[in-house]
């Protein structure tokens, strides 16, 4: 009878990975069995608020409705429809002003203010009162924007004073957009210089004191160490602020109906904006389908941008 020698070593290894894989086999049934009880209720909850809507929001956007009734199948029609309507180009060339222009603005504010604050006495006071705007409801600014600004108010009051005897009309159509660019900018700099002074705040202080050793100037400091070690800060901004501003609403409603009119100037209008006056505040027939698809434009234009920005703005990590 032939016996085969075993190795004590081997025999060993081998144990010791059917011990390993048993015990990783025992963590991986843990795992699938708390993934039930724990991630099963968020899991459910997102695709219930959020998934099961938008794929309903797909779907009437290939019909014609009116909110009742039957539902007319009219495919891509909507969004041909879309294209060739003025009023949605201008409202979605809005929105990519907004996007743009006044998220170049935002971001030059703040890295402005987070390079100034950086070694300033008294920093978390001026961040607190930075940061301050960002805490009231847009509403409320739009509404005090229109009390301080009509014809009346406050800002013509004291121009008034001051011996200014035409004012500028504050409210007039042709203002309301770059005034609501302003306020925009003011609201949102706080909110994103907070972010942005976290970020410069990690870094470790022997960095600036290589580049005093080494005889470096402010945008030598700048450009070698607080840029590159900030960039995925810069990124995550980035992105939060082209989810926002696709999202626009309530400051162009309730300002922009302060001139009395109740809806906004259309030239004031974002894509939120046209959506929802589509959808419910028309004076024709509501056309839920037209404003479906205006929505799934805008989460188009969204979900392409943030790609778009994760690809540009990617970088290998920076330990710090």
């Amino acid at each position: 009878m032939t016996q085969t020698a075993v190795m004590p070593g081997v025999s060993a290894g081998r144990g010791a990975r059917r011990a390993s894989r048993a015990g990783g086999n025992a963590i991986d049934n843990a795992r699938k069995r708390l993934f039930v009880p724990f991630v099963g209720p968020a899991l459910l909850f997102y695709s219930v608020l959020f998934v099961g809507p938008s794929v309903y929001a797909i779907w009437i956007s290939f019909h014609k409705w009116a909110g009742a009734g039957a539902m007319e199948f009219v495919g891509f029609g909507n969004y041909v429809k879309l294209f060739g309507d003025k009023l949605f180009l201008q409202s979605f060339g809005n929105t990519l002003v907004l996007l743009f222009v006044v998220g170049i603005a935002v971001f030059a504010v703040s890295f402005g203010l987070t390079l100034v604050l950086r070694d300033m006495v008294g920093r978390k006071i001026a961040r607190s009162v930075i940061f301050f705007p960002h805490l009231v409801n847009a509403m409320i600014f739009g509404v005090l924007a229109g009390f301080v600004l009509n014809p009346g108010g406050l800002v013509n009051t004291l121009l008034g004073w001051a011996g200014v005897t035409d004012p500028p009309a504050w409210l007039a159509t042709e203002n309301l957009f770059p005034l609501i660019m302003v306020m925009l900018t003011w609201i949102t700099t706080g909110y994103y210089t907070t972010i942005l002074m976290a970020g410069v705040d990690r870094i470790p202080p022997y960095y600036y004191e290589d580049c005093a050793l080494a005889g470096a100037n402010a945008f030598q400091r700048l450009r070698y160490v607080i840029l590159p070690l900030t960039w995925d800060v810069f990124g995550t901004c980035a992105v939060l602020w082209t989810i926002s501003s696709v999202k626009i609403f309530e400051i162009i409603w309730i300002f922009g109906g302060s001139t009395g009119q109740g809806i906004p100037p259309t030239r004031t209008w974002s894509t939120a904006v046209y959506t929802y006056v589509t959808a419910f505040s028309g004076e024709s027939i509501p056309a839920y389908g037209m404003a479906s698809a205006s929505a799934i434009l805008s989460l188009a234009l969204v979900s392409v941008l943030v790609v778009l920005l994760r690809r540009v703005m990617k970088r290998d990590t920076i330990e710090i």
